[in-house]
């Protein structure tokens, strides 16, 4: 087996705790040899991490890829809106790339990236990483089998988690949709994707609602206080005190690494006091929506309602699949398929518990992509989340939030995937 050698640009949580780690888990399969990353913190843990010497850290992807290709591979896990520009010059230099999703929130930019892939005969893949775990994929075979006949209604659900919304979309990185991308493209841009692929049909409309409803500032209690540890005098009760998220209960242990690189209690108390995670979060400068509904329509006649909301227990997928002859019925965190064919027994289906982050997507991902990138012979073939596959659930986010933001206005898409097909040259 072939070792690939990769460019890391960004290397913040995705880039340090996936696509570093699975360097660091699988040596023999890949290295990171360069590290692009503007915060020097992040660039000594980069440096430690991966054994790196000054002159393989940079300040900037324009330093990295300024002029000549030092590695197999470039991983770009910038920030949303810092994806295009990095992405075209590493194709342009010869690199395949892996993309942190979504590819952008600009329509024109997610098109010039596909048409860059092709030009320069590159891969591209999207990190859509829930095609790659064990339960959608056999959730996919199923229905490639016909085990259900045509597929009519899909109900797919995603469960944010109470605490993942609060701190992800309301406190932290991803919580401003001009800085970054609007929920529906940042958060469910996988779960479009799922649905693009297990129906594996066009999609012509698009309907949505949705609205920041409850992380407001006039929904503060009374005698909560601009940060959790100030005095608050309802942060003991409150679920979302940041005081009980990052230092006491059970997810301290998941969520507090994010927050600061000096897992002390000094480097967490300072970071509760001085940094965006220790906010009351209803005096945030939050603006994406804490809950969606999307309804869509394909062109076989097909239809799918995604509803996404922050307001669960638990960060958590559940689909229902209604076809011709039969249904099935999931649960992602548990592995747990159920197949209804009409008018026989009910049978669960056995799924291999994946490792890793995101039911095993996230490894599954680099190993396909690695793999690919050894296939000498791929001969211009794209892979499961190329680009030119991310294209169409793109463009359903699109249409989704233009939706939500005319009242819930049907959209017709066709215009935009016969725009985005005739240009990546499906």
């Amino acid at each position: 087996m072939r070792q690939i050698t990769a460019v890391l640009v960004g290397a913040g949580a995705r880039g340090r705790f996936v696509y570093g780690a699975y360097a660091s888990k699988y040596p023999e399969e890949l290295k990171i040899v360069a590290v692009a990353e503007p915060n020097e913190e992040r660039r000594k843990l980069a440096a430690k991490d991966h054994g790196l010497a000054p002159n393989q850290l940079f300040d900037s992807w324009e330093q990295v890829l300024h002029s000549t290709q030092i590695a197999d591979v470039a991983v770009i896990s910038t920030q949303d809106r810092m994806h295009c520009i990095p992405t075209m010059k590493a194709l342009e230099l010869g690199y395949d790339v892996l993309l942190e999703k979504p590819m952008s929130p600009l329509i024109d930019e997610v098109l010039a990236m596909a048409d860059a892939s092709r030009e320069h005969n590159r891969l591209l893949t999207v990190c859509h990483v829930l095609r790659y775990t064990p339960f959608w994929s056999k959730i996919k075979e199923i229905i490639v089998s016909g085990a259900i006949g045509q597929i009519v209604n899909v109900q797919l659900s995603e469960n944010v988690g109470y605490f993942h919304m609060a701190h992800s979309f309301v406190r932290g990185n991803w919580n401003k949709s001009e800085e970054t991308s609007p929920m529906i493209l940042q958060k469910s841009c996988h779960d479009l994707d799922i649905l693009s692929w297990l129906i594996d049909d066009r999609c012509t409309k698009v309907s949505s609602y949705g609205s920041l409803l409850h992380f407001r500032s006039e929904n503060a209690p009374h005698g909560s206080t601009l940060r959790c540890v100030e005095g608050c005098a309802v942060e003991r009760d409150c679920p979302y005190s940041a005081v009980r998220i990052y230092k006491e209960n059970d997810l301290k242990n998941e969520w507090t690494r994010f927050i600061t690189n000096e897992i002390t209690p000094e480097g967490i108390n300072e970071a509760l006091e001085k940094g965006p995670f220790g906010r009351c979060v209803y005096q945030c400068d939050n603006n994406v929506v804490d809950h969606q509904v999307v309804n869509l329509e394909f062109e076989r006649g097909a239809i799918a309602s995604f509803t996404m909301s922050g307001f669960s227990h638990d960060i958590s997928r559940t689909i229902q699949i209604m076809g011709t002859l039969g249904e099935i019925r999931g649960y992602m965190e548990k592995d747990e398929i159920v197949l209804y064919q009409f008018g026989k027994e009910a049978m669960n289906i056995p799924v291999a518990v994946g490792e890793g982050g995101h039911g095993g997507g996230d490894e599954g991902l680099m190993r396909e992509f690695l793999k690919q990138v050894r296939n000498s012979s791929n001969n211009g073939a794209q892979g499961l989340t190329s680009a030119e596959a991310s294209v169409q659930s793109h463009m359903m986010a699109f249409a989704a939030e233009q939706s939500r933001l005319e009242g819930g206005s049907s959209i017709a898409v066709a215009g935009w995937s016969a725009r985005c097909m005739n240009s990546v040259g499906s």
